[in-house]
């Protein structure tokens, strides 16, 4: 027997969240706090109910939790896929009530995949690595005015907020590892990570913070959630070059610098590279294809519990 599931909209701001039940046709506006949040889910806790909403970073934090404690389905779809039902659903009004009204719909009409619990030890570690990646970026921007600066009391500024921000990745990173190292199965996945050539500890800690689902999914899933999967652009007689797009830029990004040194160190994936330069007379194009065939090792080896394979 088939489900007819209950598809609920919500559009997510710092304040406030409005709700569309499908059920009921009805929008209702609650406080984006955990009281009124968990009223509301006492009355949806049922297996055939499916929870839509976009990707709001931490204005959704609280709901996200809220539902995974319930128990309830839910999705979170990325704001842009979003906008494209909107328009091809005709939709150029864009108010809160009419947002949640056209998640529900998004989520009756698509096959959308409930995503899966999140993990609060993964969720820690995602959090301290993004703030470590902040104050890396902040210091290379300090450097860079450091270097054009010439008055001396600002030099001195400078320097000290670069001393500063040293001290606290210093920091940060003795609170990644001892995260990591809190955990049996998430220590063991950072060693094994780091067999592959190319993966460090940065590079480990990154998959396993933005990439939870690294093991869970297909090579091809995988690839696609880090932005590495060429898609098709074809019509009728042609054949158009095929392009990357979307994805986890800063799993991209530590990707593409393991796959540079993959290339030094894995004769097979330096065979790989030399393929697709051969055929595509684009270094960069070699180094993605290496970067994909690296991430796809990765998620079997995090499958699997097995060291990378040469």
């Amino acid at each position: 027997m088939t489900i007819a599931h209950r598809f609920i909209g919500i559009d997510i701001s710092k304040m406030h969240l409005d709700i569309f039940d499908d059920r009921f046709g009805s929008i209702e506006r609650i406080a984006n706090t955990p009281a009124a949040i968990a009223a509301a889910l006492a009355r949806w806790q049922r297996a055939d109910t499916r929870v839509i909403f976009e990707a709001t970073g931490s204005y959704d934090r609280v709901l996200r939790r809220a539902l995974d404690a319930a128990g309830i389905a839910c999705v979170r779809v990325n704001p842009a896929r979003a906008r494209d039902f909107a328009r091809a659903t005709s939709t150029l009004a864009k108010t809160d009530a009419i947002d949640a009204r056209l998640l529900a719909a998004m989520g009756r009409a698509l096959a959308l995949v409930p995503r899966e619990a999140g993990d609060p030890l993964r969720e820690r570690l995602a959090a301290l690595h993004r703030r470590r990646d902040q104050l890396v970026a902040n210091r290379g921007e300090e450097r860079n005015r450091l270097a054009v600066t010439e008055d001396d009391d600002v030099r001195t500024s400078i320097a000290a907020h670069i001393v500063w921000i040293g001290t606290e990745i210093r920091r940060l990173q003795v609170a990644i590892d001892r995260l990591v190292a809190s955990s049996a199965e998430l220590a063991a996945l950072c060693d094994r990570l780091q067999t592959a050539p190319g993966v460090g500890p940065v590079t480990a800690v990154t998959l396993m913070a933005l990439m939870p689902e690294l093991g869970n999914r297909s090579g091809k899933t995988i690839a696609a959630l880090a932005g590495l999967a060429p898609f098709n652009h074809d019509s009728g007689a042609l054949r158009g070059q095929r392009h990357i797009r979307g994805g986890r830029r800063r799993v991209r990004q530590a990707l593409y610098m393991a796959a540079l040194t993959a290339i030094r160190k894995a004769p097979s994936l330096a065979a790989h590279y030399r393929k697709v330069l051969a055929r595509s007379g684009r270094a960069k194009v070699g180094i993605i294809a290496v970067a994909r065939k690296l991430l796809v090792a990765l998620n079997a080896m995090a499958k699997t519990g097995q060291p990378f394979a040469t």
